[in-house]
């Protein structure tokens, strides 16, 4: 997948992870490759946040008002984190909002 993201990008979760609390986070299973991942706090937060289709540019104000974090190590944080969950499967990115 080529992943050049804009703000206005749409990003959800797939209906392919079991999720459970695990410490301070997070662990998913995904379904399809019963592959577990884990979550920091952070992560989890921002798995929450998805649970519904979101802007990227949502995502990422949502993490900034919840956290004491610079907007750009936050931007680069979150991006980083949704590439990774689309690449396993775990999310969907979408090019236009989602209706």
């Amino acid at each position: 997948m080529h992943w050049n993201l804009s703000e206005h990008d749409h990003v959800v979760a797939t209906g392919d992870a079991v999720a459970c609390e695990f410490g301070t986070g997070l662990a998913l299973l995904h379904i399809k490759s019963n592959v577990y991942y884990s979550l920091n706090g952070v992560g989890a937060f921002v798995w929450e946040q998805i649970q519904e289709p979101r802007s990227i540019l949502d995502v990422q104000s949502a993490v900034l008002a919840r956290y004491n974090v610079d907007a750009q190590r936050c931007k680069a944080d979150v991006e980083g984190l949704l590439k990774g969950l689309t690449e396993a499967g775990l999310a969907r990115l979408h090019h236009e909002e989602l209706v």
